[in-house]
């Protein structure tokens, strides 16, 4: 017979569901309006996604304390109760990091005429590493999960070698620190899809993010 926390564990399932959905399209809406060089049609879409993602954000807050509060969950319960207030909060972080992108964009204008190409390629990594933490959580997959932290260390050296590229040659201004933000955005993105793997290994084994 289902017990009744099972409901509230079904529910927060579905509300991070939701929310992984939600977030990978506002990233790819974003990362496709700067392969394109233009950000302002794609501005009011991507911010009502990262809104909605906040509240989505907030209710997995309230249900998690009040399933703690109402059956004192214990072993693999807790730990996902746990863990989906994580997993939830990275969600919401890759809304919010979608907005930052196209906010980007809104303030320089068009880019059209900048070098995209290295940052439209970490992009490319770092959608990847969404879609995987996405899979992992809806699977429960510990070896997907714990192959997201691979491609992190690539979109770091990305990052840095971007940079460096943009620090060695004359460029456009706007073109450099466009850029460089975003290549920052992509950077905490990747680490967010880390730290939802970890979250995802923390579900099915008890292991803690961070031990080994």
């Amino acid at each position: 017979m289902p017990r009744l926390m099972d409901m509230g564990l079904d529910k927060l399932n579905s509300l991070l569901l939701e929310m992984s959905t939600i977030s990978e399209n506002a990233v790819a809406a974003s990362i496709e309006a700067y392969s394109k060089g233009k950000g302002a049609s794609k501005g009011a879409e991507v911010r009502e996604w990262s809104n909605r993602l906040q509240s989505l954000h907030r209710q997995v807050g309230d249900l998690s304390m009040e399933i703690i509060a109402r059956y004192q969950p214990v072993a693999s319960d807790l730990r996902f109760v746990k863990a989906c207030f994580e997993i939830s909060y990275g969600f919401f972080r890759y809304g919010r990091y979608a907005l930052d992108i196209v906010q980007v964009m809104e303030t320089f204008g068009d880019l059209s005429r900048c070098d995209r190409a290295a940052v439209v390629e970490t992009a490319k990594r770092t959608q990847e590493m969404i879609r995987m933490s996405v899979d992992a959580f809806a699977r429960k997959d510990v070896a997907l999960a714990q192959r997201i932290p691979q491609l992190d260390d690539a979109v770091d050296e990305s990052f840095r070698q971007v940079v460096k590229n943009y620090l060695g040659q004359k460029r456009e201004a706007k073109c450099a620190i466009s850029a460089t933000l975003i290549m920052r955005y992509l950077e905490r993105i990747s680490d967010h899809a880390s730290y939802i793997g970890e979250s995802v290994v923390y579900i099915v084994t008890g292991v803690e993010p961070g031990d080994k």
